[in-house]
């Protein structure tokens, strides 16, 4: 009798053991989607989204605010990006606020990046758009250093046979 008492305290402690970890997992994942804050929507307009995924951090002024809620096509030309914001970051957001997108690093992944706007307008609302500028394309810049690399060996072969 004792032995089976031993037996079922430590498989009731095994049990509140596993709970309280689910519970602290559940929290956790919950606290990065933020489930658990007061939150508003945002959304922006983009020609394109350069890799920019759903679950994406967003940021304003190096710090992380939100997450990329959803994107989806509007057409052939636009596709709108729905952000996830907490709300005690609102009072730094006004309403002539720009988003734009950027990289964690040099290949870092893909994240939005709001400018706050100037300090004389009002704060942004809930399901307000957000104005966007179009992101640097690394493919443009590859394109660019490549005909700057070109004009280089011109120019080197070109003062190779002058002297």
């Amino acid at each position: 009798m004792k032995k089976d008492t031993g037996y079922k305290i430590k498989l009731g402690m095994f049990i509140s053991l596993g709970i309280a970890l689910f519970i602290i997992g559940i929290y956790f994942i919950g606290e990065k989607q933020q489930l658990f804050r007061g939150t508003f929507h945002l959304s922006g307009v983009f020609k394109d989204v350069s890799g920019l995924q759903a679950g994406n951090n967003v940021r304003l002024s190096g710090i992380n605010v939100g997450t990329v809620e959803n994107i989806s096509i509007v057409s052939d030309t636009s596709i709108r990006v729905e952000i996830l914001i907490d709300e005690s970051i609102r009072k730094f957001i006004k309403k002539d606020a720009v988003a734009s997108i950027g990289s964690e690093g040099l290949m870092g992944n893909k994240l939005l990046i709001i400018n706050p706007g100037t300090g004389g307008k009002m704060e942004i609302e809930n399901n307000d758009i957000v104005k966007t500028i179009q992101p640097v394309n690394m493919d443009d810049i590859l394109i660019s250093l490549k005909t700057s690399i070109d004009n280089t060996s011109n120019i080197t072969s070109n003062l190779s046979k002058i002297t």
